[in-house]
């Protein structure tokens, strides 16, 4: 009987959930921007009351909420010391969708720049990618195959359709095996180096 524990975080809407020989067997979803440190934690005890163990924590390593992602990761990484389980990491594009899709992921990365991914069943064949102008997303989007989507609202121009990640597809990737790109030392899909403001001299 093997059990998977999916945690995705990488946009406003955060989700959990259980897996276990084939189907989902609770799972919860819920809004959180500027407290999921607080919100997690109550969901994930309800969610886990009377398991006593999984096999597998996955957890959705974006790109997106870079505090997100390093909150779920602390999460799962603090259950395996409790379980002994294994912890992996999946792209959270991949969960933009199901095991048997081929899609194109964007989103707005900021600064003028967009990261792009492209998704056939399950699998980050092409990125995530850091673009750095419209024009290169658009290069991409013409290369790519599969409907567009987009966890956040863009402009009409991009035609995407509105899918956030859910942990749902997490666990139903982690339980096929497939898209795992980290195990057991997890890092977020950060495209971009961290902006550091320099103390000012004194």
């Amino acid at each position: 009987m093997k059990t998977v524990l999916a945690l995705e975080a990488s946009s406003d809407t955060a989700s959990v959930a259980l897996w276990r020989d084939g189907e989902m067997i609770a799972g919860r979803e819920f809004y959180s921007k500027q407290s999921l440190s607080s919100d997690l934690f109550p969901v994930l005890s309800c969610l886990l009351e009377g398991v006593s163990s999984v096999d597998t924590i996955v957890v959705g390593l974006g790109p997106g909420s870079y505090a997100g992602v390093r909150i779920t990761i602390a999460a799962a990484l603090g259950l395996q010391c409790v379980w002994g389980c294994k912890v992996v990491g999946v792209p959270s594009v991949a969960a933009a969708g199901n095991v048997t899709e081929t899609f194109q992921v964007i989103g707005d990365a900021r600064r003028g720049s967009w990261y792009y991914a492209q998704i056939i069943e399950g699998l980050c064949v092409v990125g995530p990618l850091l673009l750095e102008s419209t024009e290169h997303l658009r290069v991409a989007l013409a290369k790519g195959h599969g409907p567009v989507r987009a966890s956040e609202i863009l402009a009409e121009d991009w035609k995407a359709e509105l899918a956030v990640p859910r942990a749902e597809n997490l666990a139903r990737l982690a339980a096929a095996g497939k898209g795992v790109v980290e195990t057991n030392e997890l890092e977020p899909l950060y495209l971009r180096a961290p902006h550091i403001t320099a103390p000012r001299p004194r």
